[in-house]
Formats: structure tokens, C-alpha cells, sequence
């Protein structure tokens, strides 16, 4: 061994090895990442038909009681027990031949019902907005109005969805468990409407309160 050869190796010695034993690959080089499989969305990720049902059915729960609704309707109410109560008396005062009374009574009747009137417009106004305010075309919600309210808004919304072409018009009718003897009073008075207008009109059967109205 050369004097070379003698300090290579102490070097060696005091360095380690740093070539890699034959036969071995290095282990450096990066393999391709693998593909991943997509992740599936976690049970109610995605909104679903019921799921948007049960939202706008609580939505529509906390419109009706609204104060600012509730009040106008309970106002419109006094305003209707007043009208009443002038009539009546206004009947009495022409039975006993006081035609002056009479006539008074039956102008304070009159005046109270334009009020009433004016309180549940603005009332059925505010509700319709609220209720179809995130709705789409071709959708009515009709929840919080009387049997005649319902029937001017439906009947202006199927004009309306004529005009843009629409084959058919979804009325929200509900199912009348919140209507007095939880018999519904909407939906057969639009059924009734719908005979009128010769439209074919079925209950939708996804949901006993939708009417289906066949436009084209």
C-alpha cells in the first residue's frame, strides 16, 4: 500500500462510507402520486327537496307569526267588528224609522271597512312578499292569506307565467292544519278557480299541499 492509498483510507475511516452497496437503488427518486378516489359529501352536505320543504314550512311558520303581520291582521279584525257593530245598528235605526241615524251608522260601517280592507292588503302584501321572496318562477306560496287573497295573487301569477311561457304553475296551498277545524278552505276554492279558468289543475304526489296547474 502507497502512501496514497494509506491516507485515502483514513479519510474513509473517518468520514463512513458514502457509496451505496451494490445491487441496492437508491431510495432518493420520487415515485407519481397516486390518484385519489373523490370524497363523497357527508350525509345532508347537499340540500335536498325535503330538506328545502322543511326550511320554507319553517320560514313560513315564522311569517305568520310575525308582529308586524299578526298586527296588522289584528288590527284589520277590530276594524271588521266595528263595520258589523254600524251596520247592525244602522238596520236597527231604519226599523224605527230614524233614516238620518240610519244613514250615519251605515257611513261609519262603510269607513271602517275601507279600513279593514287597507290593513289586510297591506298585511297579505307583506306575507305574499316574504313567503315567495327566495321562490322560484313558476312557484306560488300562498300560506298567511285568506281564501280571496289567494285567489287574486293566483290568478294574477298564472297571467303572468302565460306570458313567459311556462307549461305548468305550482301553488303552495298547504295542507289546512293551521285553518280553523284544520279543514282546508284554499285549495278547493282554486280547485273551484281552476274548473272556471279550464286549466287542469292535480295535487301534487310529493306533497298533498301543492296544486299542480297545467298552463300550456
Amino acid at each position: 500500500m502507497g502512501l496514497l492509498d494509506f491516507l485515502f483510507s483514513i479519510v474513509k475511516a473517518f468520514c463512513g462510507e458514502s457509496s451505496q452497496p451494490e445491487g441496492e437503488k437508491p431510495t432518493g427518486v420520487q415515485r407519481p402520486p397516486q390518484p385519489q378516489e373523490p370524497l363523497s359529501p357527508l350525509p345532508g352536505a347537499w340540500p335536498t327537496p325535503q330538506h328545502d320543504r322543511l326550511r320554507y314550512q319553517d320560514q313560513n311558520q315564522a311569517n305568520q307569526q310575525n308582529e308586524h303581520y299578526t298586527s296588522l291582521r289584528a288590527k284589520a279584525t277590530q276594524e271588521g267588528d266595528a263595520m258589523a257593530k254600524c251596520f247592525q245598528q244602522s238596520h236597527e235605526a231604519y226599523s224605527r224609522r230614524e233614516g238620518a241615524l240610519a244613514k250615519e251608522l251605515s257611513e261609519k260601517g262603510k269607513k271602517h271597512e275601507r279600513t279593514m280592507e287597507a290593513l289586510n292588503a297591506e298585511a297579505s302584501a307583506w306575507i305574499f312578499r316574504e313567503n315567495n321572496s327566495e321562490r322560484k318562477p313558476g312557484e306560488l306560496d300562498l300560506h298567511g292569506l285568506y281564501v280571496k287573497e289567494a285567489i287574486l295573487y293566483s290568478d294574477k301569477a298564472i297571467k303572468e307565467a302565460r306570458q313567459r311561457g311556462d307549461p305548468e304553475i305550482r301553488l303552495i296551498v298547504g295542507k289546512g292544519l293551521h285553518s280553523n277545524g284544520q279543514v282546508a278552505k284554499i285549495k278547493p276554492a282554486l280547485e273551484d278557480l281552476m274548473k272556471q279558468l279550464n286549466l287542469p289543475v292535480e295535487v301534487d304526489p310529493q306533497n298533498a299541499g301543492v296544486l299542480i296547474v297545467q298552463l300550456a
